[in-house]
């Protein structure tokens, strides 16, 4: 599949790889995939980026992400849903960091059994991929670029779609900036 994929996909994919060692993940998860696509510049992703809301706020969107990997991974949404059931996802955070230390939720502690030098890919990145490639093929385009990584990332729920629609990123929102229907359209 990775044949398919432009310069630009390519590098979003080695750059999620690389935000995983940095952060000690034992594998690549798609967090780490949209936080490539926030450092990429001059792709069609970072056009269509740019377009819905700048630099300032795809900072809050690594924010969010990182209070996301505190509690565990859960979204706000699961987080508000727990609530509602009379759990307390702060309290819980809070109590495990007393005890381990801060970020012991995150699962930011490397695999010590881990030998192969290559990251995992997650089953939820493996999706995003898979999504990027349905989403490609779907449209009609003979390659997979990093905007088709991003509309994958914004049609599946999870931690980095809520953290882009609470910024005005959208499957539609993207779509529309990039394939027309809106004021930009990406070239």
């Amino acid at each position: 599949m990775f044949e398919r994929f432009t310069k630009d996909a390519r590098a979003v994919v080695t750059g999620a790889v690389a935000h995983a060692e940095r952060g000690g993940a034992a594998c690549v998860d798609a967090e780490h995939l949209l936080l490539s696509l926030l450092d990429r510049e001059g792709s069609r992703a970072s056009f269509a980026l740019a377009s819905l809301g700048g630099g300032a706020r795809l900072e809050s969107v690594r924010r969010q992400l990182g209070e996301a990997r505190r509690r565990g991974g859960l979204s706000q949404a699961e987080a508000d849903a727990l609530a509602g059931l009379g759990i307390d996802v702060g309290e819980i955070v809070a109590r495990v960091e007393e005890a381990h230390g801060v970020g012991a939720l995150s699962g930011g502690r490397e695999d010590k059994g881990w030998w192969s030098g290559r990251r995992s890919f997650s089953r939820e990145a493996k999706d995003v991929l898979e999504r990027a490639l349905r989403i490609a093929v779907a449209r009609r385009d003979r390659h997979i670029g990093d905007e088709h990584i991003l509309l994958a990332l914004t049609s599946r729920p999870g931690v980095p779609a809520e953290a882009l629609a609470d910024h005005g990123v959208s499957y539609e929102s993207v779509t529309r900036v990039l394939y027309g229907g809106g004021e930009a359209k990406a070239g």
